[in-house]
């Protein structure tokens, strides 16, 4: 691949790096004593490095946050400019940064927008839709997925329908369903339009079993992420929001992993017709170089706490590095033409060369996505669509980092979620490499 200009490395860096780390950092969903945790000495757009000085593309875009690439002058600029002006200001106060972020998010809202709640990530800002919506409408269930990840804070990871709820299950309140996800169809369903009329029924059952009059708000990721980037089929998304409006129940789309260019659109819901009243942020708002979340409230909700205090707050809510990095992020990349760069990406090249590699290797089951986020499901038997063993799953990371490409995976599945600013060369590069994992797996 490409060689990128480097600062000086030293690799007795690398090493203190990594003995520091396994000395003192204590890691998240990991079983600390096993970990071998890859070192990362620095990055350039899609590119990332280690202290020996080899390259990696990085289709991971890290926790599928860096949806601008790794330093991004415009962003490194804005920050270090306002670090030079107002490093941190208490949330109760004005400042520039701060309104500057929230109108430039807004523009990319839906009409009836005109608030935004900032948090410190992604979790938090479930938390407090999940709190805007218990405390306007004064119920308190709240129905989410089972297929969905939605942070590990309290609320927030009893939302979440995978494994990792289950250690955690001290929120009260939380109701899972099933949406429609048509390769491995709860439903029985044998087309797109079956998926999504009988998930719709499922789940209005759901409401109605459990009570409609309880309910406070359906929590959805617009395209779920982690839980194996599902594209709503067509009318899923606009039939809920018909059901929240006739049981009297708020939406909240999750948009944390999908926003901000990462669908090849300016927020995911973009792609369909849909209006939620709640929508969640993080990740690509600023591709995480500081961190931010937060909360995009309807008028309607707005408007509840004209008169009545909002019961909620964090210490560094709109902090101002982390809006100066929202402002350069989202006019770089209105500027830049990054999301439309996203959506012909994966219309012209990721998705096509995806099914190309489908086509060529049996391992992989399907390919989905948009933009990009994409996945590969893997599968031991096309006709059975068994998953493929973890071990499969970790040998093929393992493959292609040794490869020089950096690989999400979760379950069965390799998620291609390049950053948005991927070009055709480095797609071109990175589907060759895939290729040639997929192949040493299956002579294996």
């Amino acid at each position: 691949m490409t060689s990128i200009d480097q600062t000086p490395l030293n690799t007795a860096d690398g090493k203190r790096t990594y003995d520091l780390d396994r000395s003192h950092v204590f890691h998240s969903w990991s079983a600390q004593g096993s970990l071998n945790p890859f070192v990362v000495a620095g990055g350039s757009g899609c590119t990332v490095w280690d202290y020996d000085g080899n390259e990696y593309l990085d289709f991971s875009s890290q926790l599928v946050n860096t949806n601008i690439g790794h330093q991004h002058p415009a962003v490194v600029e804005a920050i270090t400019r306002q670090a030079e002006t107002l490093a941190t200001v208490a949330p109760s106060h004005a400042n520039l940064a701060r309104g500057e972020a929230a109108e430039r998010i807004l523009s990319h809202a839906p009409a009836g927008f005109s608030k935004v709640f900032f948090t410190n990530g992604g979790a938090d800002a479930i938390e407090n839709a999940i709190r805007m919506a218990r405390l306007t409408t004064g119920r308190d269930k709240v129905l989410t997925t089972y297929r969905s990840y939605h942070g590990n804070t309290g609320a927030a990871i009893v939302a979440t329908g995978d494994w990792r709820r289950m250690p955690n299950e001290y929120a009260r309140g939380h109701v899972h369903f099933f949406g429609p996800f048509l390769y491995r169809s709860e439903f029985w369903a044998e087309t797109p339009e079956q998926e999504s009329e009988r998930a719709l029924r499922h789940l209005e059952r759901v409401i109605q079993s459990e009570g409609a009059d309880g309910i406070a708000a359906i929590l959805l990721e617009t395209v779920p992420g982690t839980a194996g980037i599902l594209v709503p089929p067509p009318g899923y998304l606009a039939g809920v929001r018909a059901l929240a409006d006739k049981y009297g129940i708020k939406l909240i789309l999750d948009e944390v992993m999908a926003g901000f260019g990462r669908t090849g659109r300016w927020l995911a819901l973009d792609d369909f017709d849909v209006v939620p009243d709640l929508i969640t942020f993080a990740k690509g708002v600023n591709s995480g170089y500081v961190p931010a979340g937060g909360v995009i409230i309807s008028d309607e909700i707005a408007a509840a706490f004209n008169d009545r205090v909002f019961p909620g707050g964090l210490t560094y809510s709109g902090h101002p590095l982390a809006m100066a990095a929202i402002v350069g992020a989202l006019d770089a990349m209105e500027s830049e033409g990054i999301v439309d760069n996203a959506r012909m990406i994966g219309e012209q090249h990721l998705g096509p060369g995806l099914k190309k590699l489908q086509e060529k290797h049996p391992m992989i089951g399907e390919v989905r996505g948009v933009g990009v986020f994409w996945a590969l499901d893997l599968v031991t038997d096309r006709n059975t669509r068994e998953p493929v063993p973890a071990s499969v799953i970790g040998g093929l990371k393992a493959d292609l980092q040794r490869r020089g490409l950096l690989a999400f995976t979760a379950e069965n599945r390799i998620h291609v979620v390049p950053p948005c600013i991927v070009t055709p060369d480095e797609v071109e590069q990175a589907l060759a490499l895939y290729d040639e994992a997929f192949t040493a797996a299956e002579s294996a």
